[in-house]
């Protein structure tokens, strides 16, 4: 049979396959989120999020260990306060829980890179991502709150901050503190496209971050619409954001992709907690290879265009990438 055009000779081994992989990725693009918690002596596991634990900054090194062992070098902090009030003033306080976890992080591990998640949610009372009016989220007064997080964390050693509040105008708030306060050099990661998602649910179980009332469609993004992506991520740009986030990632490719073409920064997905719990869930059930699914996630998620990949799965797929499963 003349058949000039085979596909089948460039998947014939190993060798091949990896040769002409169009898609390559490495632990050096992985960061694993973290949640600190405040106390003393705790290891707790998250129920929502079985293998995911909420450690203190007196435990949390055992974490710092294990990613370090394992290659992974990129760690986002997430903190759960003691005490909560109407203003979220844990957050950026001199002696708040991810200051503090900040300074023992660098202390112990200096060679790992610290970002911080920047939002209010974790530390108001009542779980909204900023300052209230009337029972509604007020935009321009919140700025003011979220720039203060920000140099607070850089103060306390962040290598680069993340703000996740999806404020109009946070971006360029925090970039004018940072300058402001003599950190030009900090990077600012911006969750730039975030959904209002329900695959939030058992971060939010992990952070004690669920609203007291209401809900936050009126400023995380509708999940209908994927031109508004675009629209997001652009504004971040011009209000100096230097990588861009698409949030969540695996019911989201078709924005990562269009956010990748369309701009020429790094753009990260977050692989989040709902994701990592319905894998769990099913693993558990035996109904997939749990192994299998994260790589191939992982795989689907840099293929629409992710340069960075924030995942609870990060020790795991570094040891895959070491390994040649994925890479």
């Amino acid at each position: 049979m003349d058949i000039l055009v085979r596909p089948r000779r460039l998947r014939d081994n190993m060798a091949i396959r990896k040769m002409v992989r169009e898609t390559r990725i490495d632990p050096s693009s992985l960061i694993y989120p973290l949640f600190v918690i405040d106390g003393e002596n705790i290891q707790e596991e998250i129920p929502t999020m079985p293998g995911q634990f909420r450690y203190s900054v007196d435990q949390m090194a055992y974490e710092l260990e294990r990613l370090e062992k394992a290659g992974v070098t990129q760690v986002m902090l997430f903190g759960i306060p003691a005490e909560k009030d109407e203003v979220g003033s844990q957050a950026y306080a001199e002696d708040g829980i991810v200051q503090r976890a900040l300074r023992e992080a660098k202390r112990q591990f200096p060679n790992l890179y610290y970002i911080t998640d920047v939002c209010m949610c974790e530390y108001t009372s009542h779980g909204h991502c900023g300052l209230l009016h009337d029972q509604k989220v007020d935009n321009d007064s919140t700025l003011e709150k979220l720039a203060q997080i920000a140099v607070s964390h850089v103060q306390a050693g962040a290598d680069m901050v993340a703000p996740s509040d999806m404020m109009d105008g946070r971006i360029l708030a925090m970039r004018t503190a940072l300058d402001k306060n003599g950190y030009q050099d900090i990077p600012i990661m911006s969750y730039a496209v975030k959904y209002a998602s329900a695959f939030y649910g058992p971060f939010r179980d992990a952070a004690g971050s669920t609203p007291s009332f209401g809900d936050r469609k009126g400023y995380q993004m509708d999940y209908h619409n994927r031109r508004e992506g675009l629209k997001e991520a652009a504004l971040d740009l011009q209000e100096g954001a230097d990588i861009l986030m698409v949030k969540p990632a695996l019911s989201y490719l078709d924005v990562l992709s269009d956010v990748k073409k369309e701009t020429c920064v790094p753009v990260a997905a977050y692989s989040v907690s709902g994701e990592y719990a319905m894998v769990k869930a099913a693993a558990k059930a035996g109904f997939v290879d749990e192994d299998s699914i994260v790589c191939e996630m992982a795989v689907s998620t840099y293929r629409a265009g992710a340069d960075i990949y924030l995942t609870y799965y990060a020790k795991e797929l570094a040891g895959f990438m070491k390994e040649g499963r994925i890479g």
